[in-house]
């Protein structure tokens, strides 16, 4: 069994390229979107319609309802799931997707034994004070407003009584996906934003008011996914705070700031990937297989 991941910035043309690479390897597909896994979320995460994944098994996709917990250990746990599948069945693996924070988990893996959340006992601002004073070369490295991380901080502080640069010392990272080969898709970056506004505007013609209603009328605006690009800006719009052109137009705008960060954490985070634009790259992956 082959296993690979395919990364890019969104618009990039990840999935069709990796449904193509699927059917000409008998590959599996793990998407690696954190909106993807969402049941009901389909045109504001740009999942691969089930005509398009066709007869190819895909796992990440419509795992969980909007109301329900979705992060990296779930994320985990569904790739040893579609790694068994892939092995039972004799068939290769693709991972795909933007979110390059969960295969940077798959590649160094997570520090063992902290899995529960502690509240935060004050704002995200003073917590983050309170552990750069406690840990400055660990809390260096985190943005203020990287909740995430100063949730799993303070937990790890407050369970072990421990800062965390000494409770990974004492606690390493076990790779879960050992020696995956990465290709990654690069894009001109003025002919991505054209990708991004055509896609933008699709997805209005798709549907999205319609979706972002029946959304919120079934979840209200609670769960974390309903402040994703696509779906909080189509509530501005419901709120009157945009106009139709205004709606498309900060949707894309937002959606390329996110396809920079994308590229700008792929480029920093995975040195050992090949690299190309996509004319090339399916030549380059299919010579891997």
């Amino acid at each position: 069994m082959k296993e690979i991941a395919i990364i890019g910035s969104t618009a990039s043309g990840k999935t069709a390229l990796s449904i193509d690479i699927a059917k000409k390897t008998d590959s599996i597909i793990l998407s690696l979107d954190s909106l993807s896994v969402y049941k009901e979320i389909d045109i504001a995460s740009a999942k691969p319609t089930k005509e398009e994944r066709g007869d190819i098994v895909h796992f990440g996709i419509d795992e969980v309802y909007p109301n329900e917990k979705f992060g990296v250990i779930e994320f985990i746990k569904i790739y040893k799931k579609a790694k068994e599948y892939a092995t039972k069945h004799n068939k290769n693996l693709i991972i795909v997707g933007g979110t390059g924070f969960y295969l940077k988990a798959l590649v160094e893996g997570l520090s063992t034994g902290i899995e529960k959340e502690v509240p935060l006992e004050s704002s995200l601002e003073e917590t983050y004070e309170l552990l750069y004073k406690l840990d400055k070369k660990y809390m260096e490295k985190i943005s203020k407003n990287d909740s995430y991380r100063i949730r799993k901080a303070f937990s790890i502080y407050k369970q072990s009584g421990m800062a965390p640069s000494d409770y990974f010392e004492l606690n390493p990272k076990e790779p879960v996906a050992k020696d995956l080969k990465i290709f990654e898709i690069l894009w001109d970056r003025e002919e991505l934003k054209k990708r991004i506004a055509l896609r933008t505007h699709q997805m209005i013609k798709d549907g999205i008011i319609d979706e972002v209603i029946h959304l919120e009328s079934k979840y209200t605006r609670e769960p974390n996914c309903m402040s994703s690009i696509g779906i909080i800006e189509t509530l501005e719009y419901l709120d009157g705070k945009l106009d139709k052109k205004e709606l498309e137009e900060k949707i894309s705008s937002n959606t390329a700031k996110l396809a920079k960060r994308q590229n700008t954490f792929n480029k920093s985070q995975f040195k050992d990937k090949t690299s190309n634009f996509i004319e090339n790259l399916n030549s380059d992956i299919l010579k891997f297989f």
